[in-house]
């Protein structure tokens, strides 16, 4: 499709700082001109001083909606008329999608991360699995997994200033799903070792991994990884983490975290224009950038 912008042309917005650096309007904008949808997808990088008036432009100027990043996520909740199911749970939200100028937030970080197991053919649902981290990513991971049907999550955080309100969280969640979930200290290594022996799957849900410390990992012994445990990790830069590495040598399946951007995108896509994103046109994208 040739790239025109009519009379008709809507907006869909990305509200974050910083957000120059993000690879979505290039995804977007090739699903939507594959597509033919008359609409484009723009970053604005804003603070947190102008997000109401962010979120008002969204009625104010018809805008199909929105994704946000950080700082925006947790923000924004208050501002919208309705949650989805979702988005209630984990309390944060990155997509929004305005109805003749009702506003509804979602969540669509844990739809990607359980969009991404199924393109991998991975069944997680009436199992166990092993999550290390509980921050923003996790939290959406183990709430959509909940939902979708997952019996138990085992949660693994370090003991910081923050593990009583994970643990509050993790509880509240449980409570309005059917999952059982329970929160650990990342030092009790017996009870990992357990669990992960229970499991399913084994995610890292935190940045240990990532640059400069390349050689790090969330966990210290690898004989807790099997041939038949598959290995996520939610970080795609390395592609490769030496989480990934240890199992791949143990003849494990491993993915890395550009399934769950990819598919994350594709569900908030969905949610804007009722079509599903066409995932081989905009694959190449995310593998090259």
């Amino acid at each position: 499709m040739e790239n025109t912008i009519t009379g008709h042309t809507r907006l869909i917005g990305l509200f974050a700082d910083p957000i120059r650096h993000s690879v979505s309007p290039m995804i977007q904008n090739t699903a939507l001109q594959a597509l033919e949808i008359d609409a484009v997808y723009l970053a604005f990088e804003l603070g947190e001083e102008r997000l109401t008036q962010a979120i008002d432009s969204i009625r104010a100027l018809d805008m199909l909606g929105a994704n946000l990043s950080m700082p925006h996520k947790m923000a924004a909740v208050p501002m919208m008329d309705e949650l989805s199911e979702a988005a209630k749970l984990v309390g944060a939200i990155n997509t929004i999608v305005n109805e003749n100028g009702k506003l509804t937030g979602y969540t669509t970080d844990g739809t990607g991360f359980m969009r991404s197991l199924k393109d991998q053919e991975i069944d997680i649902i009436g199992k166990k699995m092993t999550i290390i981290g509980a921050g923003g990513a996790a939290t959406a991971i183990i709430v959509q997994a909940a939902l979708d049907g997952v019996k138990e999550i085992a949660v693994y955080n370090r003991r910081d200033e923050f593990f009583e309100k994970v643990k509050e969280k993790l509880i509240y969640i449980e409570k309005n799903t059917d999952c059982s979930i329970h929160l650990h200290d990342l030092t009790e290594q017996e009870e990992l070792t357990k669990d992960i022996l229970e499991s399913g799957l084994l995610v890292n849900a935190t940045g240990v991994g990532m640059k400069p410390n390349l050689d790090a990992s969330p966990i210290e012994d690898f004989t807790m990884l099997r041939a038949d445990l598959p290995v996520y990790d939610v970080i795609y830069t390395p592609r490769e983490t030496r989480l990934l590495k240890e199992a791949k040598a143990r003849g494990a399946k491993t993915m890395n975290g550009l399934g769950m951007l990819l598919y994350q995108g594709a569900a908030a896509f969905e949610l804007w224009t009722g079509k599903e994103m066409p995932i081989e046109k905009v694959k190449p994208i995310i593998e090259n950038n």
